[in-house]
């Protein structure tokens, strides 16, 4: 096994992305005997947030404390962890070279981008500095710690659906319709029968006490008090390294509304272009920690399983080559 790669030669796979995905292909990788390299920017879209959820045996977890255990597996079994920022990458006769912001180049056989994505929230004073704490946006992630608590819901393209998924939760749920399109009759007969409350004013400011949500102001100098407010923010793929390589995004569409961008790829997390792999919210937005951790290993073994077709082939061609 490889305890330490060289720097000034080829490595097995290039990680782009040293989250949950990354370092998962990396160990599955790693647990195959290959060299890997993992260049981490270190800004993981979780960072915000104090607890991680529905991560089997690592309920609770802080994020962050997921990434050193991480780091930690994958440097056991011989990954090289770059801090640093991966500006371009470009195809090469033996693979790929990936460019960092100090000039520096990794070279690898293959390339597996795990940057994840950047929410786009909405432009409300005091809003973006309470993400991942009570501004929050997902149910499975952070709902139940706000179970029967007075929640608000920021009204977005989804919000009739997002709505009913909170309301599950508790009881006490409003929707702000603020800027977002007007509510189908639909949704608002399906919101009225679960009780849910509709405010069509929108929402000046978020109200913050002692490090905590207490409310929204509206523009009409209303107040709502609140223990944690939803949005529905725009997911955008985090992909210029792709873009790079000639690898565009896709529109993310849910019920006729247009919610993000992410990059295609096949299930094993293959993109259009051979020897480039995709993992985690990168591509499937709304996977969780623990999926996202899921697609990882899934990319790592198939990188592993490529590279041994690659290296079966040469093989089969040297010896051939070498019979009289």
């Amino acid at each position: 096994m490889t305890t330490d790669t060289d720097p000034h030669l080829p490595v097995d796979a290039i990680i782009v992305g040293g989250g949950v995905a990354g370092l998962s292909a990396a160990v599955a990788l790693g647990r195959s005997r290959r060299s890997v390299v993992i260049i981490d920017a270190g800004d993981p879209r979780n960072a915000p947030a104090a607890h991680s959820h529905n991560y089997l045996t690592r309920d609770g977890a802080s994020p962050l404390e997921l990434v050193r255990l991480g780091r930690d597996e994958a440097r056991h079994y011989g990954a090289r962890i770059v801090d640093g920022v991966a500006t371009s990458a470009r195809r090469t006769a033996s693979g790929f070279e990936v460019t960092l912001a100090d000039g520096s180049v990794v070279r690898g056989r293959r390339i597996l981008v795990t940057t994840g994505l950047t929410d786009v929230l909405p432009d409300i004073p005091g809003l973006a500095e309470r993400w991942g704490r009570d501004v929050l946006h997902c149910p499975y992630c952070h709902g139940w710690e706000v179970r029967d608590r007075v929640v608000g819901i920021i009204g977005s393209a989804m919000v009739g659906h997002q709505a009913q998924m909170w309301r599950q939760l508790t009881e006490h749920v409003t929707v702000f319709a603020h800027t977002a399109t007007e509510l189908a009759a639909g949704d608002l007969e399906r919101l009225d029968a679960r009780g849910i409350a509709v405010v069509d004013e929108e929402i000046a400011r978020i109200d913050v006490d002692n490090d905590a949500i207490v409310g929204v102001t509206l523009a009409n100098g209303e107040r709502i008090a609140l223990d944690a407010l939803v949005v529905g923010p725009n997911f955008t793929s985090r992909a210029d390294i792709l873009v790079s390589l000639g690898i565009g995004t896709t529109e993310m569409v849910m019920n006729e509304n247009v919610l993000g961008t992410y990059v295609e790829a096949d299930p094993v997390g293959a993109t259009s272009v051979p020897g480039v792999w995709v993992a985690g919210n990168v591509s499937a937005p709304m996977d969780t920690v623990v999926a996202a951790s899921a697609a990882g290993t899934k990319a790592g073994a198939a990188i592993n399983g490529d590279l041994i077709e690659e290296e079966v082939r040469s093989a089969v061609e040297r010896k051939k080559s070498a019979q009289p």
